[in-house]
């Protein structure tokens, strides 16, 4: 070992997974949240999402709903 190397810690750990299976997890997470906490984490993400992008939280936003067989 050279005198200005540091030793790791931790070891590095790498999961590889299917996309599809990362995808049905997910759905089953929210399916088990009541509504109003996936409201209120949709509320949050818009939140961080326009305040990013705009530098401030718009007073009206266009009210679009997609619904989707699950």
């Amino acid at each position: 070992m050279e005198p200005n190397q540091k030793i790791r810690k931790m070891a590095k750990v790498v999961n590889h997974v299917k996309m599809e299976d990362e995808d049905a997890l997910d759905v089953l997470f929210w399916l088990q949240q009541s509504p109003s906490e996936r409201i209120h984490e949709v509320t949050r993400l818009r939140m961080n999402y326009y305040t990013g992008l705009n530098g401030f939280y718009p007073t009206k936003i266009e009210k679009v709903v997609t619904s989707r067989k699950l």
